[in-house]
C-alpha cells in the first residue's frame, strides 16, 4: 500500500485525506516549512509546527492554523502523522505517516548541520523516504558555518578599510536570520531590507532571540550609511534601492556560489557558498540513517541523484513536482508588505 502518492495537486495521503505542501488549494494541508513553494494560499487548513504558524500568518494573512510540537501525534482514520526538525529554516518540519506498520517520511527541504537557529535535524527511521536533491552533485560541499563566518567577517572588514558599505545579499526568510547571528559580533549597526525587517519582528515577538536590527526607510540618503553592514534579498540586488549604499561592495550568500563563474553572473564582488539545503554528503548520510527501502527524489538535480542512488543499492525514483529551488524560495514582495524595492 502506498501511503503517499503524487498528484497534480501534491503529495496526497488517501487514508488521512490531506495534502503535504500541495501547489494546488486543497482542504487539508500539512506544511513542511514557511517558503512560498512549499506553503501556498488558498488551502482550507494549514497543519504545522508551533515556529512556522507566525511565519504562515505572516506571509498568507489570517488562514486556520493548528500548530503541534515535534513528535507530538494526530491521529486521523488510525493513521498517525507527525512533525520532526528538518534544520532548514525556523519550524521546518520531515512529516512522518505511519498506518498499520508502514512508515512514511517527507522531508520537504533539509539542511544536516546545526546552525544555531533552526535546530539539529533528527533522523526519523521510515520505510520510504521522500527527499530534495536541491543541491543532489557531488561538486556541492559546504564549508563548516564557523569557517563561513570567518570569511563573511574578514570581507566586511576589508570593506571597512576601502571606505565601503558591504551589502550581503540573503534570502529574508531562513539565511538571513542565520547571517544576523554571525555577524551581530561585529557590528554595532545593521541595517536590513523591509523584507527581513517584517520577518525579524515576526519572530522576535514570537519569542525568538535575534539580533537587533535597523530598518531602512526610502528617505535615507547615502550620508547616513558609512562603513555599514546591509542585507538586503535578492530582489533589491542591482535594483535603485541600492544607490543610496554607494560606495559599496555586494556579497551574495546562496549555495549556488559553490560553482565557479555564479559570482560573475550575479554581478556580485563577492560570493560565499552558504546554503540551508544539504550538500551530498548531507543528502546521502540522512538517505542511509533513515534505513528506507525506497527513496523517492524531488526537486533539484533529481535525476542524477535518483541514478546514483540506484546504482548504490538503495531502490529510487525521481518525481516531478512544483517545488522550487534556491533560486528564489519565498515572495519577497509579499514579505515586505508592499514596500517598493526599488525606493
Amino acid at each position: 500500500m502506498s501511503l503517499l502518492t503524487f498528484t497534480d495537486k501534491g503529495i496526497y495521503c488517501r487514508q488521512g485525506d490531506f495534502y503535504i505542501d500541495p501547489w494546488k488549494p486543497v482542504d487539508r494541508a500539512v506544511i513542511t516549512h514557511a517558503h512560498s513553494d512549499h506553503a501556498r494560499p488558498g488551502n482550507a487548513s494549514y497543519l504545522c509546527h508551533h515556529f512556522t504558524e507566525p511565519l504562515l500568518k505572516l506571509r498568507l494573512g489570517d488562514v486556520s492554523v493548528q500548530s503541534v510540537e515535534w513528535g507530538e501525534p494526530v491521529f486521523i482514520n488510525n493513521l498517525r502523522i507527525s512533525l520532526h526538525p528538518a534544520g532548514h529554516i525556523i519550524g521546518s518540519s520531515q512529516i512522518r505517516v505511519e498506518y498499520e506498520g508502514e512508515v512514511w517520511v517527507a522531508s520537504g527541504d533539509y539542511k544536516t548541520e546545526d546552525d544555531g537557529i533552526s535546530g539539529q535535524m533528527e533522523i526519523v527511521p521510515c520505510d520510504v523516504f521522500i527527499t530534495e536533491s536541491t543541491f543532489g552533485l557531488p561538486v556541492y560541499k559546504w564549508k563548516a558555518q564557523q569557517e563561513l563566518f570567518f570569511d563573511i567577517q574578514n570581507w566586511i572588514g576589508k570593506n571597512r578599510e576601502e571606505g565601503k558599505n558591504s551589502v550581503l545579499i540573503a534570502y529574508s526568510l531562513g539565511k538571513a536570520q542565520r547571517l544576523l547571528k554571525g555577524i551581530g559580533e561585529i557590528a554595532s549597526n545593521i541595517y536590513v531590507h523591509g523584507a527581513i525587517w517584517n520577518v525579524q519582528d515576526t519572530l522576535m515577538k514570537a519569542g525568538f532571540n535575534l539580533p537587533l536590527v535597523k530598518k531602512v526607510f526610502p528617505e535615507m540618503t547615502k550620508d547616513l550609511f558609512n562603513s555599514d553592514i546591509i542585507l538586503a534579498p535578492p530582489s533589491a540586488q542591482n535594483s535603485p534601492w541600492m544607490n543610496r549604499f554607494l560606495p559599496y561592495s555586494a556579497g551574495v550568500c546562496s549555495g549556488w556560489m559553490q560553482v565557479r563563474g555564479n559570482v560573475r553572473r550575479r554581478n556580485a564582488d563577492a560570493g560565499f557558498a552558504m546554503s540551508d539545503h544539504a550538500d551530498w554528503n548531507g543528502l546521502l548520510s540522512v538517505i542511509r540513517a533513515s534505513s528506507a527501502k525506497k527513496v523517492f527524489v524531488t526537486h533539484g538535480f533529481q535525476s542524477a541523484f535518483s541514478r546514483y542512488l540506484n546504482e548504490s543499492g538503495i531502490e529510487s525514483a525521481e518525481v516531478k513536482t512544483e517545488y522550487g529551488d534556491e533560486t528564489e524560495p519565498e515572495s519577497e514582495n509579499k514579505l515586505s508588505a508592499g514596500e517598493n524595492a526599488g525606493s
